[in-house]
């Protein structure tokens, strides 16, 4: 709006300008100076014309007729053309009737240095604009990033590197904002009610696991002791090693849904050197009489010394579970393949086997708990569901290729190699 208002501000200043020379000249008006101004050219014409040398100013008067409603003063920008030289004037326009005639009195000024000097005040005014702009939004950046300040600390010393409870830091941020302050305190309160909370959970999972695995152990010591009493006939007996094999198959379900529970919550220490290739080929050996006895050929292609540091425990059952999973769906006289290496300087390890396979609607719940691929095999369907809680806890993704009646390939993808 600049821009206007300075060419508002020169239109008036002309304006004024040219009424106050309006004024002198109708205020020196005589009967015989207008017959001096006016020279008879014919009878349509009566004019006088009058120019400074540079073309900056005019002034013509002419006999011409005042018309009804006419307007006695008005501004215009017309251009004009004087001595075959065309150039912007603002004219002024006065109609007066003087002892009984009517005249029309014409008062112009050059624009043509209004308008450079309009052009300058405008280019003034945008470099002007586009500087404070961007020292504007330099100062505003600067500002708004000291003000946030306490805000990026309290998300990342409070929120983006706490993965548990016990690491969370409650030592209060400095901050000149009151609402800074007051969020760093509520962070604090919820943290502790969390903290508190997961205190509880553990203690429950303990008490979980003492007050479920102690009947069952009581339950099946007894059984067992029931077996030793040989006046019991075979159906008795065929009834208490059923019962027997069901206190087992629950006593597995509660220690893993015990052990999944303690993954999720952190209970494991995570500072053992584990080398992957030892773990393989310890499984190998372990599984070797399952893999014979289905007459599935092992394949370790196993060809890096990965070392990482984690929980070698749980990467033992987390590999272990991927190893059965593919013996167990697997084809009489298939094959398994582990393999590892680097995809984008992240190392990997695949367990590939020629199994029965899975189509989309299974792949989607295989990590499920309690959900099985088949109803024709033995397990609880909780097997993949731990070896998701266990990758989680390591931080590694796990990934799952399958292809119905062709098998499976479980790949586990490390954050990057050490």
């Amino acid at each position: 709006m600049l821009p206007i208002l300075v060419e508002n501000v020169v239109y008036h200043h002309i304006n004024n300008s040219l009424l106050e020379k309006k004024g002198k000249f109708i205020k020196h008006l005589n009967r015989e100076e207008i017959n001096n101004f006016i020279e008879n050219r014919d009878d349509s014409t009566e004019t006088f014309s009058e120019f400074s040398t540079l073309h900056s100013e005019f002034l013509v008067l002419s006999r011409v007729a005042i018309k009804p409603h006419q307007k006695k003063t008005t501004f215009t920008n017309e251009y004009r053309k004087i001595e075959d030289e065309v150039n912007e004037y603002r004219i002024l326009q006065h109609h007066f009737t003087y002892e009984g005639e009517d005249y029309q009195l014409e008062i112009g000024s050059s624009l043509s240095e209004v308008n450079d000097l309009t052009f300058v005040i405008r280019l003034f005014i945008l470099i002007v604009f586009v500087v404070i702009l961007f020292i504007t939004f330099l100062a505003d950046t600067f500002y708004i990033e000291y003000l946030l300040k306490p805000f990026y600390k309290i998300i990342d010393t409070k929120i983006r590197r706490v993965n548990e409870p016990e690491t969370f830091d409650h030592t209060p941020i400095k901050a000149a904002s009151r609402d800074f302050r007051e969020l760093d305190f509520v962070l604090n309160q919820m943290m502790d009610r969390i903290s508190e909370v997961f205190k509880k959970e553990k203690q429950f999972i303990s008490n979980v696991s003492h007050e479920l695995l102690t009947p069952i152990a009581l339950l099946k010591n007894k059984l067992e002791n029931l077996l030793q009493n040989e006046s019991l006939d075979d159906n008795a007996v065929d009834k208490i090693a059923g019962s027997l094999k069901t206190l087992d198959m629950l006593k597995k379900i509660i220690n893993n849904l015990l052990l999944i529970s303690r993954i999720d919550n952190n209970q494991y220490e995570a500072n053992e050197e584990i080398n992957l290739r030892e773990i393989v080929s310890d499984l190998q050996e372990d599984l070797q009489d399952r893999i014979e006895d289905k007459e599935i050929k092992f394949i370790n292609k196993i060809e890096e010394d990965f070392v990482f540091t984690g929980n070698k425990t749980l990467m033992h059952i987390l590999i272990y579970n991927l190893v059965t999973n593919a013996i167990k769906y697997n084809k009489p006289n298939g094959s398994i393949s582990i393999e590892d290496g680097f995809l984008d300087e992240n190392y990997f390890i695949s367990v590939k086997d020629s199994g029965i396979g899975m189509d989309e609607s299974q792949l989607e719940k295989i990590f499920n708990r309690f959900a099985r691929i088949s109803s024709d095999q033995e397990g609880q369907g909780l097997g993949l569901a731990i070896a998701r809680s266990i990758a989680s806890f390591h931080h590694v993704k796990i990934h799952v290729e399958s292809v119905l009646n062709a098998g499976t390939t479980f790949t586990l993808l490390f954050e990057k190699a050490n």
